[in-house]
């Protein structure tokens, strides 16, 4: 049976610009999360989650992304000769990703904006539905985020939204959405995003977190916002305001995905992932947990000597 959703884009294009200047030479998309640049994270997930076409959208200073992915046997040869069997065995691993997502790059061509990716992604695919996840994300949960959303777009043959339940006094950071009807499982019919509203104007106490599923009727949307960018050269393509035009006249859901979420564009949310990254781990978690105790109690760490 051909899946619901084949296809991924990921946008790595941006600067890191909230990052600088640790993204002066590391594009954020390879900063690491635990033992993992964080765009792995995101290609393992929908690679779990059954996606056997995954496009990333890159920019200039990007080649890290591809050298990551790429298989290289020359260095697996050396590590066996080396007697290093466990680190060959993980080179190859991360190359066979490569394979199984069956991963293609395209370089960003068009105006700024997080829709032009997806748009440029999107050539080719016909009248398939899509997934969008960003790089900065981390998602930890049971079912991957991906799975939750194909499973909300098998349920509903609708475009998807990730959600997530936020403080309303954080509401400034996000795009909110407009709530129509609360559905079972953590389904909830939507009718558009409010970007970055002021707590007392957010319509809900929910967040956007940087997943979707699309439809072609989407891309006609940022298609048509980019042909009036090109006319007005005003402004920048954003794939929430095309949501929000379809939305008008078409039903959206939203996706409360179960699990916890990282996200990594930030310094000290990007702190915070590792943090939590380091402490699930069985070796480095007892080390981090005594040192922070160690911290909080004004004591100098054990160091041996």
């Amino acid at each position: 049976m051909r899946p619901t959703i084949r296809r991924a884009v990921i946008p790595a294009a941006g600067l890191g610009s909230r990052l600088l200047p640790l993204t002066k030479a590391i594009p954020k998309e390879m900063l690491p999360v635990g033992d993992k640049p964080v765009i792995e994270h995101t290609v393992r997930e929908l690679i779990a989650s059954g996606i056997t076409d995954i496009t990333i959208v890159v920019s200039g200073g990007k080649s890290l992304i591809q050298d990551h992915f790429r298989p290289n046997p020359a260095l697996v040869q050396q590590l066996r000769a080396d007697g290093k069997g466990a680190y060959a065995d993980a080179v190859e691993e991360v190359a066979e990703l490569s394979r199984q997502g069956h991963i293609t790059y395209l370089d960003q061509h068009g105006p700024y904006g997080n829709g032009t990716p997806v748009l440029n992604a999107a050539h080719g695919i016909g009248d398939e539905p899509m997934l969008v996840l960003w790089p900065d994300d981390v998602f930890v949960a049971e079912v991957p985020r991906a799975q939750q959303l194909i499973r909300a777009y098998e349920a509903t043959r609708c475009p998807v939204l990730a959600l997530m339940p936020i403080d309303r006094q954080d509401s400034a950071r996000y795009g909110v959405p407009v709530v129509q009807e609360n559905l079972e499982r953590g389904l909830l019919r939507i009718t558009g995003l409010v970007e970055k509203p002021k707590p007392a104007d957010a319509p809900s106490a929910y967040a956007a977190i940087g997943g979707y599923i699309i439809t072609p009727a989407i891309i006609d949307e940022l298609r048509e916002q980019t042909k009036r960018w090109y006319e007005h050269r005003t402004g920048e393509v954003y794939l929430a305001d095309a949501i929000n035009a379809y939305a008008r006249n078409h039903v959206v859901y939203g996706q409360v995905i179960s699990g916890r979420w990282y996200d990594t564009g930030n310094p000290a949310d990007y702190l915070t992932a590792q943090f939590a990254s380091a402490l699930a781990h069985p070796e480095y978690g007892p080390l981090l947990r005594r040192l922070t105790r160690d911290l909080s109690g004004n004591h100098r760490p054990d160091t041996g000597t």
